[in-house]
């Protein structure tokens, strides 16, 4: 299944906004372009499909721009996994993403508009031995049953981890159930988290990055991890974020 979400601008009309900048006629402009925008992508989606004789249902919805986030996450809650387009120069991008990773309950695939078509054959995993990293590798088990390589992560210098082990642990249970992971503990020294981890995923051709999405709401802030953050300001490479 295929979604597409159409933002509606909410109509303004007044005698003033038509003298100095003819707003209604830039809204009109922006859901034009966003209505051509979504054409392509499902275009680009059938296409695909059918060179690998895959049923594909396609819908377009209709939101104002407010709320596309919470309908996105409604949706999501329907499919096994969620994927979110990422483009660095659309300011909605990250809230978008931000809805869907928290308010779905599905594990959510964040993909950023430079990074090439993948099979997800060689995975990373950030590993620290926490309840959501440990979540986010049950979610992406479909994944990592068809990698032909899992390399299990962990920063040995960013926060107490409370088992010397459990990185190797982790790649060893992996390995009982018959997949083919490694462990590999890594230095984050003067580096935000985020950074080293993808950074690490790309040096060691990794086409995914799996890791927990930590955030939790504080009165009326909600708080992120520092990694999630991290990923959602900067974005490098295709994310598997779960929560």
């Amino acid at each position: 299944m295929r979604w597409r979400w159409k933002p509606i601008f909410p109509p303004v009309a007044n005698t003033f906004s038509r003298m100095l900048i003819n707003l209604p006629e830039m809204i009109r402009n922006a859901e034009k372009l966003s209505a051509g925008n979504g054409a392509e992508l499902l275009a680009a989606a059938r296409a695909e499909a059918e060179t690998r004789s895959l049923k594909l249902t396609t819908s377009v919805e209709r939101e104002q721009l407010a709320l596309l986030g919470e309908t996105a996450a409604r949706h999501a809650r329907y499919f096994d996994i969620a994927l979110v387009g990422w483009s660095a120069s659309n300011p909605g991008t990250r809230a978008l993403a931000e809805a869907v990773v928290f308010g779905s309950g599905c594990p959510t695939i964040l993909l950023p508009d430079q990074a090439p078509p993948a099979s997800f054959g060689r995975v990373s995993i950030a590993w620290d031995g926490t309840r959501v990293a440990a979540r986010a590798v049950s979610d992406a088990r479909f994944i990592l049953e068809r990698a032909t390589e899992i390399t299990v992560v962990t920063v040995t210098d960013e926060k107490p981890i409370d088992e010397a082990d459990a990185g190797e642990r982790r790649a060893d249970s992996l390995r009982q159930a018959g997949l083919k992971a490694v462990f590999s503990a890594v230095r984050a020294e003067d580096c935000p988290i985020a950074e080293t981890l993808q950074r690490h995923a790309i040096s060691s051709g990794s086409d995914l990055l799996v890791m927990g999405g930590y955030g939790h709401s504080r009165l009326r802030d909600f708080v992120l991890g520092g990694a999630t953050e991290g990923v959602l300001s900067d974005l490098r490479m295709p994310v598997l974020l779960s929560h």
